[in-house]
This record gives structure tokens, sequence and C-alpha cells, in this order.
């Protein structure tokens, strides 16, 4: 049983691990080069690194954030050690998150992947994972499409992770002609989230509608694609944008 602190802090962590329960650790899942176990390991990773930077960073002895490679100790784990050391490294961080609550200021910075980030990204964080990662397991039921509806997810996403997630899809764009990629994507009744790429960088923000939108879906689908997901049922998504600019978006937000 996940111990009710844990569960207070990070409140998608047990609809998470049910749906890990539920599957072999060799199935498959809608992030395509990964399996549910894969999935786990990269959970473990995401916990353990952020307590790791945010307790050094309470200690006075900042450090800088490892690639993914990280994860390659978990590999080497058992299917029950890792299930383990999954929820030991969750235990972790709402353990730093607390300290850190309690002994910083939230405004205070920390160095996380080459930017800073305030106090409080961190649980929000895990938090975010957690119910992008289950969808990567579940697809579209209904736990999913209302966890990323919340609009905090959206504004984590754009506002805390933002230009992460131009790295893997602005390296596969020719910028040498001078183009430029510019996108809309809209759900009603909200802001747009309008990104923008070119030779000079990449960016992404909440912005008042204005024109056409590139895309047009409900708020779980935006969610989906700023993280180079896709939902089962396409029909919930519409554009009128033509194949040119909806293919330089999806490669531009191509996801991890």
């Amino acid at each position: 049983m996940i111990p009710r602190r844990v569960t207070d802090a990070l409140p998608e962590l047990e609809v998470f691990a049910h749906a890990v329960q539920a599957r072999r650790p060799d199935d498959g899942t809608w992030c395509e080069a990964w399996t549910v176990r894969d999935v786990l390991i990269h959970q473990t990773g995401n916990a353990e690194e952020p307590a790791r930077v945010l307790a050094a960073h309470l200690a006075g002895a900042p450090v800088e954030t490892r690639g993914f490679d990280r994860e390659n100790p978990y590999r080497a784990m058992t299917d029950r050690e890792l299930w383990s050391a999954f929820h030991s490294r969750c235990e972790q961080l709402v353990e730093v998150t607390a300290a850190a609550a309690s002994d910083a200021s939230p405004h205070d910075e920390v160095r996380w992947t080459g930017r800073s980030v305030k106090v409080p990204f961190f649980a929000e964080h895990m938090r975010e994972e957690l119910v992008l990662h289950r969808w990567d397991l579940t697809g579209d039921d209904s736990i999913a499409v209302r966890a990323l509806t919340e609009s905090w997810m959206t504004e984590h996403s754009v506002n805390e992770v933002g230009q992460p997630l131009f790295g893997r899809g602005a390296a596969h764009l020719d910028w040498a002609g001078g183009e430029r990629t510019e996108a809309r994507l809209r759900v009603p009744g909200t802001d747009d989230i309008l990104v923008t790429a070119d030779a000079e960088g990449s960016s992404m923000r909440l912005v008042a509608q204005e024109g056409r939108a590139t895309i047009e879906s409900d708020a779980a689908v935006r969610a989906l694609l700023i993280w180079g997901r896709r939902p089962a049922d396409a029909s919930r998504w519409h554009s009128d944008a033509g194949p040119e600019a909806l293919r330089a978006m999806r490669t531009l937000l191509s996801g991890y």
C-alpha cells in the first residue's frame, strides 16, 4: 500500500500504479519504443532525479541534472526489485519536496536541465509525468482524459517545461533557407498555445485567441499533442492548415 502522505503529495500515483499492475511488464504501450517495464524504469528515474537535485540545493551543494543514462541501473533489476525501487524513489521525492516546502522559499530558483525552476516545480512535474505516462499505458480511458484536461497540465507543460519539448523535433527541421514554423493549438474558450520555431530557436507560450488555428481540439488532446502523443480517435482534432503546416508542427512537437 502506498502511504497516505505520498498519495496526498502525488495524487496521480495510485492510478498510475494500478495501471502498471494491470499489465505484463513486456506489454506494449502507446509510447511505441517502450514496454510497460520501460515506462516504469523511466518513472523511477523521474522520481529519483528531482529528489537528488532538490536535496542538493537544500544542502547548499547544487548538482547538475543527469541525462537519461540515470535509468541504466534500473534496467539491471528484476521486476520485483524495480517495483520496490519505484515506490522508494517516489517516497524519497515526497520527503524532499516536503522539506523544501518547509525550509525553502517557493521563489527559490533551482538549476534543472540547463535552466532555473522554482521549488514547487519538482512535485508538480512528477505529477505531470504520472499523468502522461499513465496515458502511455492505458490510452484514452476516462481517467486519462480527465487528468489531461486539467488546466494545470497544459500550464505546466507550456510554462515550466517548454523549451525541452522541442529538443528532438527541432533537429529534424531544416532552417537553412530562413524558414519559420508557427502554429496555434486551440481549445475553444481558452488561450491558444502559440508555437514558433526558426533558426534562432523555438518557443511555446499561452496567448489570446487570434486568427486561424493550426489545430483545434479538446484540452486533453492538446496536452497530448505538445508531448508528441496522438489520441486513438483522430476525429477529436480538426485542421484546415494543410499538410505542410501539420507536418512541420508534428515534427517539431515529436516529444521524448
